[in-house]
This record gives C-alpha cells, structure tokens and sequence, in this order.
C-alpha cells in the first residue's frame, strides 16, 4: 500500500490597490542606508512585529512564501526610523520599508510601538494573558 504524505498549505494572497503601488514605486525609487528586505504594505504593529502584505522581498524562499502579495509577519522589531519620506523597520536580520499603512490602526499602531518601546528592544511576550 503507497501512502503518499502530503500537507496542503494555503498561503493568503491580497491585492496592491493603486495607492499601495504608486506608494511602492515612490519607495523602491528612494535610497535607503543599507540593502532592503522588502517593502510592506497595508501594516500594522501586532505585537513587537509587523504585519502586511509584502512586495520585492530579496529571498522569496523555495514555497514562495515572501513572494509579491502574501502576508507577512516579520520577526520582532529591533527599531524603527525614518528615511526620507517612508519609514523603515529593523529586525533581527531584516529591513523593511513601509510603503502604506493599514487603514484606521496602522500608523496608530506604530506611534503606539515607538511610544512603549522608545529606543529600548522588546521582545514578543511569550503569552499576551
């Protein structure tokens, strides 16, 4: 008897609106200090992380699963800055510009980040209760 073992994986698509992809091509266009990792949109800080669609990330992976359009859950976030007109976030091994945030909590979301973390380091808790 051939059992085949599979395991189906369903990777969340979204689509890029047209303000998502003119704010992506103002991004990709602007120097940044150091390689990027890709560019986010519609993010939010969820916690010590972001969380968005990403596009142009430099290692896709062998499922493609940072490939244009999936979502996204970066690593903790080590800091944030601004560069230019867009800002960018720092992990571990990562840098990410945000190109658009998610409507109505995104960039509350980040204010709140900067205000909590200030310039410190927080590491994802190991239980949010």
């Amino acid at each position: 008897m051939d059992d085949i073992n599979t395991v189906a994986v369903d990777l969340h698509e979204k689509r890029y609106s047209d303000f998502d992809l003119l704010r992506i091509a103002k991004a990709v266009s602007q120097e940044y200090d150091g390689l990027v990792t890709a560019y986010l949109v519609n993010v939010h800080i969820h916690a010590c992380s972001a969380v968005g669609v990403v596009f142009s990330h430099i290692c896709p992976g062998p499922y493609q699963r940072f490939a244009d359009g999936r979502l996204i859950r970066t690593s903790d976030i080590q800091s944030v800055t601004k560069e230019g007109r867009f800002w960018v976030i720092n992990t571990v091994n990562s840098k990410y510009v945000i190109a658009t945030f998610r409507r109505d909590v995104g960039r509350r979301s980040l204010r709140e980040f900067v205000r909590i973390a200030g310039d410190t380091y927080l590491p994802t808790p190991d239980r949010f209760q």
